[in-house]
Parts: C-alpha cells; sequence; structure tokens
C-alpha cells in the first residue's frame, strides 16, 4: 500500500516543474514522501491534489546536454528539462549510487540551488530509492538532481583542509548583516548580497570529524537559530536544519570524500543563511527545557493539519534528528512550526 501511494504520488508531480511563481521550489513530492515517512500515507494523496494546483507544467527538453559540455549548462534553470532529461538518461546507464556519488561531488559547491531545494529533493527521492527502485523513483532522482544542476549557486569561497572549530564557535565569528539593509524575497537571491571578501573564508572554519556528529552539531546550532528568529525569518531557518539534515539520507550512498565535500558545503549554505538572516548570536540562542512535553503523533497530526509544506517537512527532520541526537530544542521547534506556518 504505501509502495503503491509513493509510486502513484510520484508519477502525478512529474507532470508539474520543479519551480512556480518565479523561484519558489514545487515541494510535492518531497512533502508527499515525508508524509509517508511520518506514517501519514492516509493522508498523503489528498494533500498532493492541493498542493498540485499552484503548479505549472513540467518544462521540455530541448537541447540535450552532452557529457562532456555539462559544465557550460550550470546554473541555467532556462534548461532545467534538459538537465532531467540528462539524469533520465544516465540513470538509465548505470546503478543509480554511482549516478548519485558522482554528481553530488560535482554539484555539492552549487548547494545553495534553489535555496537548497536541489539537495533536499534528491534526498528524498534517494529515501524511495534505498526502499526499492523502480522507473517513477529514477525519475525523481533525476528531478532532483536537474533541479540542483539548474539552479546551481556556489557561495563564495572555496573548500580546503578545513579547521578547527566547532560550528557554534565558527557560526559566532561571522558578523550579521546590518538588520536595516536585509533583503527581503527569495532566499537564494538574499544570500546573494553577502560580503565575498567577508564571507570566503569561512567555508574551511570548522573541523568535520565523524559525519553524524558534524551533522548534528549543525542542526542543534541552527534549531536554535529557528526559535531565535521564527518571528522574523522562520523558512530561512528551517533550510538550516533541513539541508544538512538531508545529508543523513545521503550518507550511506556517498563516498568518503564526496561526503566529506558535501558536509562542508552544506556548513557554507547554513552560515550564509545564518550572515544574512539572523539577529541573534548562537550563546544568546534560545536553550529549551531538558524535558520538552510532547505526543509525538499528536504533533504529526498537527503538522498535517497545517497543509503547509515546510511545516510538514521540518516537523519530520526534526523528529529525525530528535531521536539521534535526544535534543528537545528540535520538539520545540516542531511545536512552534506546526501552529506557525498553518494554511
Amino acid at each position: 500500500m504505501t509502495a503503491d501511494v509513493i509510486d502513484d504520488m510520484l508519477e502525478r508531480f512529474a507532470a508539474t516543474g520543479p519551480e512556480f511563481n518565479a523561484g519558489l521550489s514545487n515541494h510535492g513530492p518531497m512533502g508527499a514522501e515525508a508524509l509517508v515517512t511520518l506514517g501519514r500515507t492516509d493522508a498523503a494523496p489528498a494533500w498532493s491534489e492541493w498542493y498540485a494546483g499552484r503548479l505549472i507544467e513540467h518544462p521540455d527538453a530541448r537541447r540535450p546536454i552532452a557529457d562532456d559540455e555539462w559544465r557550460e549548462a550550470l546554473g541555467d534553470v532556462a534548461r532545467a528539462g534538459d538537465w532531467i532529461a540528462f539524469f533520465d538518461r544516465r540513470l538509465l546507464e548505470e546503478p543509480w549510487e554511482e549516478t548519485l556519488d558522482c554528481w553530488v561531488a560535482r554539484l555539492g559547491a552549487g548547494v545553495m540551488a534553489g535555496a537548497t531545494h536541489g539537495l533536499l529533493r534528491t534526498a528524498h527521492a534517494v529515501r524511495t530509492l534505498s526502499a526499492a527502485s523502480n522507473e517513477a523513483r529514477l525519475h525523481e532522482l533525476a528531478e532532483g538532481l536537474g533541479y540542483w544542476a539548474a539552479r546551481y549557486q556556489p557561495l563564495p569561497g572555496e573548500a580546503g583542509p578545513g579547521g578547527t572549530m566547532a560550528v557554534p564557535d565558527a557560526v559566532a565569528s561571522m558578523p550579521l548583516s546590518d538588520p536595516a539593509q536585509r533583503p527581503r524575497g527569495l532566499i537564494f537571491e538574499a544570500v546573494k548580497r553577502l560580503d565575498a571578501g567577508e564571507f570566503a573564508p569561512v567555508i574551511n572554519r570548522v573541523e568535520i570529524g565523524d559525519p553524524d556528529a558534524f551533522v548534528g552539531s549543525i542542526t542543534r546550532t541552527f534549531v536554535r537559530q529557528y526559535l531565535a528568529n521564527a518571528d522574523r525569518a522562520p523558512i530561512a531557518f528551517v533550510h538550516g536544519v533541513t539541508a544538512p539534515s538531508a545529508l543523513r539520507i545521503l550518507a550511506p550512498h556517498l563516498s568518503a570524500p564526496t561526503l566529506q565535500a558535501a558536509l562542508r558545503y552544506a556548513w557554507q549554505a547554513c552560515a550564509a543563511i545564518y550572515a544574512t538572516y539572523s539577529t541573534v548570536a548562537p550563546a544568546d540562542a534560545p536553550q529549551p527545557a531538558d524535558d520538552v512535553e510532547f505526543d509525538r503523533d499528536d504533533l504529526i497530526d498537527r503538522a498535517v493539519a497545517a497543509r503547509d509544506e515546510h511545516a510538514i517537512k521540518f516537523t519530520e527532520a526534526c523528529l529525525r534528528e530528535h531521536r539521534i541526537t535526544g535534543d528537545e530544542a528540535f520538539i520545540a521547534a516542531a511545536q512552534d512550526v506546526v501552529t506557525r506556518m498553518r494554511s
């Protein structure tokens, strides 16, 4: 039953484009997959039909991307259809794990693509493929990677050997943008205003070490940034948790060098969100109580009732991170988002 629902929804969303409304990302497949992961398979079809009403038709493939010419097409959103067709072909020619590792390595520096939604859509697709592989699920991986490539967006700074700082300390070392100059609009456009010279060293300040522990350090730091800034920039800081947490899904399918690089770029993207949107230093972020009370099923029910795609995906990621880290801040944030984002 669950597999049939997933595949039916993926086929439904395969007819829709990766964006709508001049740059908003299509969350349909991700939200539907998150609902199924949360155990709400029964709610996923109705939610998918409701959400699909805002989307536009899928872009056509017009100019095939040759294997030796892909660099020229990076970051060209007008060629999203070409990129998706490119990955459809690659996924027919080789095991999906090989395609994934190769292209996460190539696309990692552009992880800000679509406000990290290229990475996120890829991760949700991989979670379905990890359970079973079929045509609909392979195509959804092509959609995720294709969107990542079409919106490829590197940030200032080149990855090097890395530093010795812990994530909270590295965040605290970064200057915040002037509140009077903080931009409105799309996240991936807003971060373009970062001072390149000032921001470039950020990527190499942190020590990665154990990948699981590093992801936990990023998500624990940024879930507190969500709580501190939810009145001003909730969606931006949702991505400070969901994007690095997505690498937990990809990690078992990536080589060690690819994963290490992806972690460093995910950190860089979260740092860009912090520098652009935060008004609160890490040491001043709220610290939830150690014994936050919650009913998991009730929390999920409220996420479903909210209907908002960010509330659903953030709740699923927060429950995942809470299960791994035991940090009650994730529960506090999920309790906030299901009320704040109610559609």
